[in-house]
């Protein structure tokens, strides 16, 4: 239980600071562009690939810890850290294939996601 609370406070840390980088951007570079979810997406990657690579490399870290950092406040963050970080390693490992069909079905079917359920929520 202490570790899904762990977990829970870094992704409300996590979503409060989306929220305040995202709309700093917006109000910096204005919304004709999705500057704001770009910034927060570039940060989050960055930030996670810091924050695996000391966790997991450099420095012994508690697993709650690691969880509170790579799940709750970078998964809140932005989930497309993770998405890029899984990709990384499959591209290390060698898979290609797998890593360009992560890409290609995250992307193609995330937009296709979005659009099916802006259509059902308005047919409803």
């Amino acid at each position: 239980m202490w570790h899904i609370m762990v977990i829970g406070l870094g992704g409300f840390l996590g979503a409060v600071a989306r929220y305040a980088v995202s709309g700093w951007v917006y109000r910096t570079w204005g919304s004709h562009f999705p500057y704001g979810t770009l910034a927060v997406n570039l940060l989050g990657c960055l930030g996670l690939g810091a924050v695996l690579a000391l966790t997991e490399e450099r420095f012994m870290v508690p697993p709650e810890w690691r969880g509170f950092l790579a799940i709750g406040v970078f998964g809140a963050f932005t989930t497309f850290s993770t998405f890029s970080y899984e990709t990384l390693i499959l591209l290390r490992e060698g898979s290609f294939a797998a890593a360009l069909l992560n890409i290609g079905i995250s992307v193609l079917a995330g937009l296709l996601a979005v659009y099916l359920g802006a259509l059902v929520a308005r047919l409803i």
